[in-house]
Order: structure tokens, then C-alpha cells, then sequence
């Protein structure tokens, strides 16, 4: 038995279930990219407050890569159960995502449901790279779903040709304003976001920018959960406490944190009476959360997958591994963040690491390190480097990346042509540290910067 409509009055009454009917439920968000981490975070927290408040906050998600997420949820009138891992686990079967779209084949009732006038929101997690934006920043009219997306501006390729042409849409047929909340770990990323769009619909849509500008918020955002890919273990825990199968089931830990700045557009779910933080400026928060939890992760991932860890619970339990991250945390991002209470942040990050209950693979963090780091870590090495400040251990990351994108096993990245194509000729580390794709200028130009990351060592 699978997990659908149907099967709900079946459920043990362990399994937590909508308190609405999930098929009644009329739609007002959007969200592009519907992998595990928007079920595990934006998701839930619209159906809590769907649970408060009611509104017909339904979602209708969408894939643009890949069918096989909405495939599976489209095979049980989009249910999914979210799996929360605190000091035990529970189980809670989720009603809000009502549609699962994947967009090169449904563009048509993609476009409708962007472009409806009861769609206020529209939310994103589609990874740093789904932004498609040069190491500056900028929109990369380079990039080939950006050069796509210009060919045939009707049929988008990109999130950011998707919004374009929503927008313009809306436009022409006074569908009224919009709320576009970028959710991934991007520095600036609501700014980043409306700047990308405006560029591409100036070139696509005259006229449209100026609109956009007038009509749409792109609010910065925050977003912190860990869910960690499912896995055989979850998949049976999940069997077992439904007693049918879900392929669309998602594990998560409890912590969860929304920080929103107050720039709406127009109306949303009441998110804010459900823990959701709507403030003026989150820059802080997000200060915190790259280049402490995010960046210490990556930290994790780059120095302990060659030491035999493949969760991040294995690595920070390493006294070795622990005695690094403590380190960097007090003598050099400390520092570099002050006045912000690093110290105590850093140890409700240490106790969500060591969670026992979650198994957050280190391979899957280390994937795009060319377009992570620039985010989580660089901007702390180099403005320690130019300040005098400590800067051993951000270095000794960084070499360590580079070590692992010399192997055979390196992890998926954008910039992987490049690293094959370096590792044969000698993976010679100040070569990528040439590479102004990989690298800014003061890896060239601070000999103190460049020598203490050749010098270093990942062991």
C-alpha cells in the first residue's frame, strides 16, 4: 500500500495528519525547486500556519531539472511525510503542497499558476548555482540556460527565465503584484535575485523592468534546517510507521529557523505566528548562519571525508576535527564577526551537529565548493588577511578542497572540467589559485594569503 488520499483514515494515530482536507485546499504560493529541503522547511512551516490561521495557502511546487520528486508525489495526490529527528523520531503526513509541476513538460500550467491572480508568493531553492550568476554576483549571460532562455524567452530554462517571464506576463494581464522569496544560503540573496531578473527581462521584455521594480519584493531571506537526503533507514522507519510505503517522505531535524526582511508585496501566510522571524534587517542572522554553521560545515566536509567520516555527526565527535572548527571559530571567525556573539552560536551549532539521530552525509556538503566558499568562507580569509588578523585554519580548508578536487573522487562541482583538466597536468595548487573563476584577487596579489594556503596541509 502506498501513501495517498485515500489511505489517510488509515494512518496509526501515532502519524500526525493535516488538520484540513488536503484536496479542498485552494492554492496562493509557488515554489520552484521541490527537492527535500522546501518539503522539510517552507512547507512545514505553511501548513502550521494553515493549521492557525486557515487561508488557502496551498502550494504548487515544481521541478526544473528532474521529474522524479514530482513523479512520486504526483502518485499520492501529493502527500509526503516529513519525519522530524529529535531525541526520538515522529512522523507527520503533510496536505499543502497540492500540485507537483515539472516545468519542460507542464510549462503551461507552470506559467498559469505564476501568473494567477491568487498566487501572492513564490519561493525558491534551487542551490547557489541555480542562480546562475557570475562570481561577482551579476546575472552570467554566459551561462548556457541564460543564453537559452534569451533564444526563447517562451520557454524557460532557468528559475530567473521563469520569473522574467511571469512577471512580464502579470504585467500584461494586471495580475497584480508579487512576492519572490529567494531561500538558499546566498549572500544578499533577495537583491542578487531581483537584480538577475530585472537584467534578464530588460534584455527579454522591454519595459518590464521598471514594472518589477514597482510591483514585486524580493525580501532577503534566511532559511536553516538540516535534512539530509533520504536514505534506505529513513525509508524503512517511515514503512514502518505508516505501514505503507511513501516515496516522497523527508527527514529533518527539529531545529528550524525563517528569518524574513519586512519588504512584502502583497499578502502571505500568517508565517510570522508560527516562529517565522519577520524583521527589518536580517544581516546579521545571516552573517551568522554562512560563515559559522554553513561555513563550518563545509569545514567538516572538505577535512574529514579524507580522514574516513561520512556523516557530520562522525566528524565533529573527531577530537582532532573539533579542536580545528573550536579554533577557527574563537581566533578567527570570532574576530572577524564581532560584535556578534559567535561563541554561543557556535555551541547550539555544535549540539544540532551532534545529533545522533541524523545522518547528514559529508559528501553531499562538499559538492559545489567553487560556488559555496566564495559565499561561506573566502570573505572571512581574505578580511583577515588584510586586517592581520589569524587565519591558519580558513587556509588549511581551503587547501583541503583543493587536495580533494585533485582526487578521482572529487565531488560534483560546476567548475569539475577545469579540476579534471588540472589534476591531470599536476593539480599544482597555486595554479587554482591563478584561476580567477575559482579565486579573487587577493589569492594573487596577499603573499602572506597565497603562502599560508600552499603551506598548509588538510591532514
Amino acid at each position: 500500500m502506498r501513501l495517498n488520499a485515500a489511505a489517510l483514515a488509515r494512518l496509526p494515530g501515532a502519524v500526525r495528519r493535516p488538520a484540513f482536507d488536503p484536496l479542498g485546499l485552494k492554492c496562493g504560493i509557488v515554489h520552484l525547486g521541490i527537492g527535500a529541503f522546501h518539503r522539510g522547511h517552507q512547507a512545514v512551516f505553511t501548513e502550521d500556519a494553515i493549521e492557525k490561521n486557515g487561508g488557502d495557502w496551498g502550494i504548487i511546487g515544481a521541478s526544473l531539472q528532474r521529474d522524479d520528486v514530482p513523479a512520486a508525489l504526483r502518485r499520492q495526490d501529493c502527500l509526503y511525510t516529513a519525519e522530524t529527528l529529535g531525541t526520538a523520531a515522529s512522523f507527520r503526513v503533510m496536505g499543502v503542497l497540492r500540485q507537483a509541476l515539472f516545468a519542460p513538460r507542464d510549462c503551461v500550467a507552470l506559467l498559469e499558476a505564476l501568473c494567477a491572480p491568487t498566487t501572492h508568493a513564490v519561493t525558491l531553492t534551487i542551490s547557489e548555482k541555480g542562480y546562475c550568476l557570475t562570481a561577482g554576483g551579476a546575472l552570467d549571460f554566459s551561462h548556457p540556460a541564460i543564453i537559452a532562455d534569451l533564444a526563447t524567452p517562451q520557454a524557460p530554462r532557468s528559475a530567473i527565465g521563469w520569473l522574467a517571464l511571469a512577471l512580464d506576463t502579470r504585467r500584461h494581464r494586471g495580475a497584480g503584484p508579487l512576492t519572490i522569496l529567494a531561500c538558499d544560503n546566498l549572500q544578499s540573496n533577495g537583491e542578487k535575485l531581483a537584480a538577475a531578473v530585472m537584467d534578464l527581462a530588460d534584455r527579454q521584455h522591454p519595459g518590464s523592468a521598471q514594472w518589477i521594480a514597482a510591483s514585486a519584493a524580493f525580501p532577503l531571506t534566511l532559511v536553516d534546517c538540516i535534512v539530509p537526503a533520504p536514505d534506505a533507514a529513513h525509508r524503512a522507519r517511515i514503512a514502518a510507521a505508516l505501514g505503507m510505503a511513501d516515496e516522497a517522505s523527508i527527514a529533518r531535524e527539529d531545529f528550524a529557523q525563517w528569518v524574513i526582511q519586512d519588504r512584502v508585496a502583497g499578502p502571505l501566510p500568517a508565517w510570522g505566528s508560527v516562529g517565522v522571524q519577520i524583521v527589518p534587517d536580517i544581516a546579521a542572522f545571516q552573517r551568522l548562519k554562512l560563515h559559522v554553521l554553513n561555513a563550518a560545515h563545509s569545514a567538516l566536509a572538505y577535512l574529514g571525508l579524507p580522514r574516513g567520516h561520512v556523516y557530520v555527526r562522525q566528524a565533529i565527535a573527531d577530537p582532532h576535527l573539533r579542536g580545528v572548527l573550536d579554533t577557527m571559530m574563537t581566533r578567527e571567525i570570532g574576530p572577524a564577526l564581532a560584535p556578534l556573539d559567535v561563541a554561543a552560536y557556535w555551541r547550539s551549532v555544535v549540539a544540532r551537529f551532534e545529533n545522533p539521530m541524523i545522518d547528514h552525509r559529508l559528501a553531499q556538503i562538499a559538492e559545489d565548493g567553487s560556488l559555496k566558499l566564495p559565499q561561506r568562507l573566502l570573505p572571512m580569509l581574505t578580511g583577515n588577511a588584510r586586517a592581520g588578523r589569524d587565519i591558519a585554519c580558513m587556509a588549511r580548508v581551503v587547501r583541503a578542497w583543493l587536495d580533494l578536487m585533485a582526487t578521482p573522487a572529487r565531488p560534483r562541482d560546476p567548475a569539475n572540467a577545469w579540476f579534471a583538466d588540472w589534476a591531470r597536468t599536476g593539480a599544482d595548487k597555486a595554479a587554482a589559485l591563478d584561476n580567477e573563476a575559482l579565486f579573487g584577487d587577493p589569492f594573487r596579489s596577499d603573499t602572506g594569503l597565497r603562502g599560508a594556503i600552499l603551506a598548509s596541509g588538510a591532514g
